[in-house]
């Protein structure tokens, strides 16, 4: 038997090496498991809301002042005080307005008898003007005289009036029932009204009806309205949420480090008394709610099968419409051609096409096999699709 050379087995071990390595890269390639994901069309509530802080305040808060100078004598209520509308709450030294007005009172009586005096000698010039006996000067002048009179006792009774006004003023009562929120003053400490008035109590007119003035962005603002539905939460009670509504939009923009922001009023009904003027409120405004309607998951409407991750037997049944939800019956995948209505970015609401309880298409994965990266690219709408596939030849399409 002849000896097979060394460099013969050489030779035969690499025809095997070589054979083995185009068995390995010309083999059946695994195929890769498509793993799609459905959801069902439920009845639920589709809701959109907006976030936003403000401050808790009362409807109606009144700062009283004092329109006279003076030391104050005496005060009658503290914080926390209930006053009644027209109780008096302080009272200012009344010294130098009890002076002023006997002042104007003596100045009134000086000038009511001089009034006399000239009503008595105009009549008497007036009579013996009649007889011939003055001159028609002397007359005028009586006549003058009289009616200058008259205008000094106007003056003076206009004097002593508001002497008497400001006496009242030294009487502080309060303008409307409620409850003091503040007092500025103590007694003893003199309060100047020359220039404004000066500002001694803040009495809140019903703590258990607040509000809530919030700081709406203008990128936000544009889908707030009153009415609108609003739940609010304070760190004072950071369990309890509270309830209110949007009461009122006002026009005028606040711009601070250029960001504009846009005033909200929100009612903040606070019966068990919670609610303190001054609170930080942590706002959230629901400008979308649309309660027990169908709706299906937004991602379903974006959604579309691709003939590149189908097998051969399985098969698309399109249709013409501008929204579309799919469903798989078996191997066929079947397009909905479905009436839309309000959505919030997760949900949307479904008016015609599908009925409750209907399970669409929503995502779908890959895993497994050498063909996965390339099912992959084909379901990546930002990715280049296949030129030509056999598969495609297998779509259909209805109307």
């Amino acid at each position: 038997m002849k000896k097979i050379s060394k460099k013969t087995w050489f030779i035969l071990l690499a025809l095997v090496v070589v054979g083995i390595a185009i068995w390995l890269l010309t083999g059946k390639k695994e195929k890769s498991v498509v793993t799609f994901q459905t959801e069902k069309a439920t009845i639920t509530n589709i809701q959109n809301s907006i976030t936003a802080t403000g401050t808790i305040e009362p409807v109606t808060s009144v700062t009283v002042g004092t329109q006279v100078s003076g030391i104050v004598a005496k005060l009658y209520v503290d914080y926390n005080s209930e006053v009644r509308k027209g109780q008096v709450i302080a009272e200012l030294d009344k010294t130098n307005l009890m002076s002023e007005l006997n002042t104007a009172k003596a100045n009134l009586n000086s000038v009511q008898s001089a009034l006399n005096y000239q009503s008595a000698n105009f009549n008497r010039y007036k009579t013996l003007f009649e007889k011939g006996l003055v001159s028609a000067d002397e007359f005028e002048s009586a006549r003058l005289s009289y009616q200058q009179a008259n205008q000094q006792v106007a003056q003076a009774r206009e004097t002593v009036r508001r002497a008497q006004t400001n006496l009242g003023y030294a009487t502080i009562t309060s303008p409307i029932d409620g409850i003091v929120l503040s007092k500025s003053v103590e007694e003893g400490q003199t309060v100047a009204a020359s220039f404004s008035t000066p500002e001694l109590f803040t009495i809140a007119q019903d703590l258990t009806n607040m509000q809530v003035i919030a700081d709406i962005d203008e990128a936000d603002i544009g889908g707030v309205k009153a009415g609108q539905r609003v739940t609010f939460t304070v760190d004072a009670f950071p369990d309890d949420t509270f309830q209110g509504s949007v009461k009122q939009v006002r026009q005028q923009a606040t711009t601070e480090s250029n960001v504009v922001t846009y005033e909200v009023v929100i009612s903040a009904p606070n019966n068990d008394l919670k609610l303190k003027p001054g609170l930080t409120a942590n706002v959230t405004i629901f400008t979308l709610e649309k309660n027990q309607v169908l709706a299906v998951p937004s991602k379903a409407l974006r959604f579309t099968p691709n003939a590149a991750i189908l097998t051969e037997e399985q098969t698309i049944v399109d249709c013409e419409g501008d929204h579309k939800v799919w469903t798989r019956e078996g191997n066929t995948f079947k397009a909905h051609r479905v009436e839309i209505g309000t959505a919030n970015g997760m949900l949307t609401e479904i008016i015609t096409g599908i009925k409750e309880g209907t399970e669409v298409l929503t995502d779908f994965s890959m895993s497994g096999g050498a063909d996965e990266a390339e099912a992959q690219q084909a379901g990546n709408p930002f990715m280049p699709r296949p030129r030509n596939n056999n598969r495609n030849q297998n779509n259909k399409t209805t109307k």
